[in-house]
């Protein structure tokens, strides 16, 4: 039974790592990279649907994308969905493809972004947290119940506080290096 409930704990601490991870990819740093155009969604034929499944994205050098879309219809549409998303980026079309050019950042911009990478990392670290809460209740309620020993508590509390020590290390991880990345000119 502990081992479910260790099992569960470690699944929500894992989605949410991840969920901060995709966080972290809508932050742009100064290169170009696909997954800032992660979040842009294209109606397509009526249907809100990721760009990704509509276009290919590509890195053209270090600070240009290229939007190439699989039906020549919806270059404007795409366009407009990208001018639209809350990315400030503003593409431009040439031919078949769509360039989207990466601003520079400001130190200012920089300083910004890292905030924000700051306040998703303590969103992941409370969902981390809230993951360990559940379990303990959990615990503590085969205990109420007593269906599991003192001890078997204790046990089942330390394992958990590990789990939640390694993914909240985990979240740090991934700040420091997004913290990095933002910084770097």
């Amino acid at each position: 039974m502990i081992n479910d409930i260790k099992a569960e704990a470690e699944k929500k601490m894992k989605k949410s790592l991840e969920s901060l991870h995709s966080a972290f990819n809508k932050i742009r740093t100064g290169r170009a990279h696909p997954s800032i155009l992660d979040s842009v969604m294209v109606n397509y034929y009526g249907q809100e649907t990721p760009l990704k499944q509509v276009a290919s994205v590509n890195v053209e050098d270090n600070r240009t994308l290229t939007v190439s879309p699989w039906e020549k219809n919806l270059m404007p549409t795409i366009e407009k969905a990208i001018m639209s998303s809350d990315l400030g980026l503003n593409p431009a079309t040439s031919g078949d493809i769509i360039r989207i050019p990466m601003p520079m950042l400001t130190e200012e911009t920089r300083k910004e972004m890292v905030k924000q990478a700051k306040a998703d990392a303590e969103h992941g670290r409370v969902s981390v947290r809230n993951a360990r809460r559940d379990a303990n209740s959990m615990i503590k309620e085969l205990l109420k119940e007593k269906e599991i020993t003192e001890d078997d508590e204790r046990k089942g509390e330390e394992d958990i506080q590990k789990l939640t020590d390694r993914y909240i290390a985990e979240v740090e991880k991934m700040l420091k290096a997004k913290e990095e990345d933002l910084m770097a000119v």
